[in-house]
């Protein structure tokens, strides 16, 4: 790790890490070709981060079960999980090899996203679980506040829209996947019969089908 890096992590958690291996590791892409990367701390960082989320909805709204899981499901998503990775300066210090950098991995959102979980799961294991939770609800501070997943997922408001104007289901297909499997790029064409189509793109094809169903309904909803 570098000095750069280590000064990083120290402003971004509040203290020095004790287990640099451990911080390594969590910054550490599979492209490396290492014994050790982040994929066993991304595991323990998504379910603190679950239940961080889920004890602070909890905590913060009497909203019943299904707005609950809606919400929960949209602030522990990939997309939100990069994007909360950008905003504290994170992708400069993901190791990964020059191919994958090159082919845009720092800016993946499925890289992204693990690696914002492996430094939770790290702090996790160093610090505790009281720590773990302070930082989540610092650095998720704005999606929770800005109403993330509030509003209905784009394809579940696609499928509603298309039911209401009595069309058929929305058809997704994939158009195409391009680039190396760890910096893929998928494209998704969204298709409802009578009315038009959608196409978009995603660093996975889930993120790519929720891109096109956005873009439809702007579209023509």
């Amino acid at each position: 790790m570098t000095e750069e890096t280590a000064r990083f992590l120290t402003e971004l958690t509040g203290a020095a890490q004790r287990d640099a291996a451990l911080w390594h590791a969590a910054l550490t892409h599979g492209s490396l070709g290492e014994p050790v990367d982040y994929q066993r701390l991304e595991f323990l960082g998504d379910r603190v981060l679950g239940l961080v989320i889920a004890d602070w909805l909890f905590e913060n709204t009497g909203a019943a079960e299904g707005k609950l899981s809606q919400r929960l499901n949209a602030l522990v998503s990939r997309e939100t999980c990069a994007d909360v990775a950008r905003t504290l300066g994170i992708p400069p210090h993901i190791r990964m090899g020059k191919q994958a950098r090159d082919d845009g991995g720092a800016n993946s959102d499925n890289i992204l996203g693990d690696v914002m979980e492996a430094l939770i799961g790290a702090l996790f294991l160093e610090r505790g679980f009281d720590d773990a939770r302070a930082f989540v609800r610092k650095a998720w501070a704005r999606p929770m506040s800005g109403g993330t997943g509030q509003r209905k997922h784009p394809k579940a408001a696609l499928q509603e829209w298309a039911a209401g104007n009595r069309r058929k289901p929305p058809v997704y297909t994939l158009a195409s996947r391009d680039g190396p499997d760890h910096a893929a790029i998928f494209t998704v064409r969204v298709a409802v019969g009578g009315v038009g189509e959608a196409e978009a793109r995603g660093s996975s094809k889930q993120e790519a089908e929720t891109a096109a169903a956005r873009m439809f309904m702007e579209r023509f909803g």
